[in-house]
């Protein structure tokens, strides 16, 4: 029996046409939801990601504050301008886009944002009131591929899950979205001993490491459900997940496309954090 396919792409313009609508509510009462959003350089994805963003924000009836800053840019101005940010009334999430150019501390620019715009949820504020249970923004992709799971009608009291993959973006905060939810959690990583047997046991598998067909199909337990987070290119230009879609979907109960699946969630969830954050606005 063929997997249910999740569709990211139908969810999330779901999700985006209700935060378009309490956008206008909100507008309505003198509030208009505004992302400030930070690209340094010319780094092809990151252009595209951060036009999407835009174009998604403008949809939704936000105000969008752009600034495209050359790759020679200094640190030390462009935490200036996140302290600018920071203090602008009107934007309610700062979104400075990574990888930044060498010579410029990621860590240390991440942290200059504040907590309260922060609707990527990477700062360490945002980061441990997740691991505390206690949530403020929760990290866009994470937060996305927990509307999918619901979406899929899983439940994830007492399930096993495995999450393949350690970043601070994706595999820590999903680890601590599933605890959260009662499943009992594995992380996996590179050090992790007989991957595809951890893998073999678990009723929901999120894969998150940027390796094209790493999870192979055989090791997908029937009836499971699979979160395939990663965006390969291959070198005929074909964008792969990272998980081996077609001999996974023939075990699996469910299971995300690449692209169509997770990608479109991001975004959504980049919206409905901002929207989020406008609705906390101190009143004038």
């Amino acid at each position: 029996m063929a997997a249910k396919v999740l569709d990211g792409k139908a969810l999330a313009a779901r999700i985006r046409a209700g935060i378009a609508d309490q956008a206008k509510a909100l507008i309505a009462k003198g509030v208009q939801p505004g992302l400030a959003v930070v690209l340094v350089g010319e780094n092809p994805a990151s252009q595209v990601y951060v036009r999407n963003k835009s174009q998604a924000c403008q949809e939704a009836g936000f105000k969008t504050f752009d600034h495209k800053l050359p790759a020679a840019t200094s640190e030390s101005d462009l935490l200036g301008l996140v302290s600018d940010l920071n203090r602008h009334r009107a934007v309610d999430g700062i979104l400075v886009q990574l990888p930044l150019p060498d010579g410029i501390d990621a860590k240390r620019v991440l942290l200059a944002i504040d907590p309260a715009k922060d609707v990527d949820g990477f700062h360490p504020a945002n980061l441990g009131r997740l691991l505390m249970g206690e949530p403020s923004f929760v990290p866009c992709t994470p937060f996305g591929i927990m509307k999918l799971i619901e979406e899929a009608g899983v439940t994830l009291s007492g399930a096993g899950a495995v999450v393949i993959g350690r970043s601070n973006i994706v595999g820590k905060p999903m680890a601590a979205l599933l605890i959260g939810a009662n499943a009992t959690v594995t992380v996996c990583h590179s050090k992790t001993r007989d991957l595809p047997g951890v893998v073999r046991a678990a009723d929901v598998v999120v894969a998150a490491v940027g390796r094209p067909h790493m999870v192979k199909g055989d090791w997908i337990k029937p009836g499971a459900t699979v979160i395939d987070v990663g965006i390969n290119r291959l070198p005929d230009g074909k964008l792969v997940g990272d998980v081996d879609y077609a001999p996974a979907a023939e075990r699996a109960a469910a299971i995300t496309p690449v692209p169509g699946g997770v990608g479109p969630m991001t975004i959504a969830m980049l919206l409905a954090n901002t929207l989020e954050s406008a609705k906390r606005r101190p009143a004038t």
